[in-house]
């Protein structure tokens, strides 16, 4: 994801802190914590070379590479969906390899609907997207709408009436980037009013450049984070040990659900942070993530 790099070199000048609670929070969480709360983590992709011989054994070829990817993570953020639409059948086949795990796929909507022309008129390419993605079945976790860093609240219409149509028996979430959604209160609260009264989520995207994104409002007690992290830079580590504060305060207060995804602007080196979220998280939480395991060469690194 190259959406709010910075250079490195600015790195350590960039607060990183994440914003105080919002106050609109305690209108969503219960304020105690749910019976077996759902956590997942993952990545966006499956398809990295990079994890050749680090996670993925030596020589597995890229058909092979989601056998291998449900092995260590319980979900994906699935980028692929955005730039094609999947039949019911190519979706089967990725379902397939999912067959008997608690793994989710969270498709990203096409953006063929999202990010060219205008969200009205989108009612058969819309069908159709979600026709293929109905066929992950048990193992459809989220599927989230993105709107471009052009998309302004001046078409807040056009969007509000988009997610209105949006089938009511699937789960949503809405990711905006135009900065005048998240700095302007007035616009901020009425879109997360909004969301919330549609049983929407609000993804939360933190990233170096874009702080405003990381707004930390939950519109259902449900969270979707894309996390940003820099290549394991020494602040990607204190990043991480703010969120797993901040999800297990929401885990504390009645979070239901817990989505967290890892991107990286370099991802071969994913599977390190993830570990360490996992560790942090299990230890914190209570839970039992499964994580990346490395190949024994690369285990050998660690040593």
């Amino acid at each position: 994801m190259e959406f709010g790099r910075v250079p490195e070199t600015e790195l350590n000048s960039i607060d990183f802190s994440l914003p105080a609670e919002p106050a609109f929070n305690k209108t969503v969480l219960k304020g105690k914590p749910v019976n077996a709360p759902k956590v997942y983590m993952g990545c966006a992709k499956w398809g990295r070379t990079e994890w050749v011989g680090k996670i993925y054994p030596a020589g597995t070829r890229e058909k092979d590479f989601l056998e291998h990817y449900v092995q260590h993570y319980n979900s994906i953020e699935l980028n692929a969906t955005h730039y094609k639409i999947y039949g019911p059948a190519g979706i089967g086949k990725w379902a397939e390899k999912a067959k008997g795990k608690d793994f989710m796929f969270c498709p990203k909507m096409y953006q063929g609907v999202t990010h060219r022309g205008s969200l009205k008129g989108k009612d058969f390419i819309t069908t159709e997207f979600l026709r293929g993605i109905i066929a992950f079945a048990e193992h459809l976790g989220p599927t989230f709408v993105q709107v471009s860093d052009t998309f302004s609240p001046k078409r807040k219409t056009e969007l509000f009436d988009f997610l209105q149509s949006l089938p009511t028996d699937m789960q949503f979430f809405l990711e905006v980037r135009h900065p005048d959604w998240l700095t302007k209160p007035e616009i901020s609260q009425e879109l997360f009013s909004f969301l919330k009264s549609i049983n929407m989520g609000a993804v939360i995207t933190d990233t170096a450049g874009r702080r405003d994104c990381a707004h930390m409002h939950l519109t259902i007690p449900k969270a979707f984070i894309r996390y940003v992290g820099n290549s394991l830079h020494a602040s990607d580590y204190t990043r991480t040990d703010a969120w797993v504060k901040r999800m297990k305060y929401w885990l504390d207060n009645g979070l239901q659900e817990l989505y967290f995804f890892m991107h990286m602007h370099n991802e071969a080196t994913s599977p390190e942070l993830t570990v360490y979220l996992a560790d942090k998280l299990n230890a914190a939480c209570g839970l039992n993530l499964i994580k990346p395991r490395f190949t024994e060469k690369q285990a050998g690194l660690f040593d």
